[in-house]
């Protein structure tokens, strides 16, 4: 069992930056791959990037993959999702899964934490 704990979110101007953070006191999250996931008001639960567990594969959604970045250290027990130049439409609360295999789907995951909230203002 693992129990990832997010942080890091807040309101921020447009263009602005903010940095998440995952992490979990089980060792076992260091063997784990860790996504992000973000869910707007109305909307549905949709992915943003992953990481596997060793840090040398990542993915992201089209629409954050020239702005986001995602990350790991294995040493912290910590996966960090770096946000720059941010637009009202990143406006959600985003959430960190992991679990064995991973994937961009939300069922292929098993650990949730319990969101983060970002707001992006114009």
């Amino acid at each position: 069992q693992v129990q990832p704990v997010e942080s890091g979110g807040g309101l921020v101007q447009a263009g602005g930056s903010l940095r998440l953070s995952c992490t979990a006191t089980e060792q076992t999250f260091t063997r784990l791959s860790t996504a992000w996931f973000r869910q707007a008001p109305g909307n549905d639960q949709e992915f943003v990037a992953l990481i596997n567990w060793s840090g040398d594969l990542t993915k992201y959604e089209n629409s954050v993959e020239d702005r986001f970045t995602i990350s790991r250290d294995n040493a912290k027990n910590t996966v960090y999702l770096q946000m720059n130049n941010l637009k009202p439409e990143d406006t959600a609360v985003y959430y960190c899964a992991s679990d064995a295999v991973g994937g961009e789907t939300s069922s292929a995951y098993s650990y949730w934490g319990q969101g983060t909230r970002v707001t992006v203002s114009s």
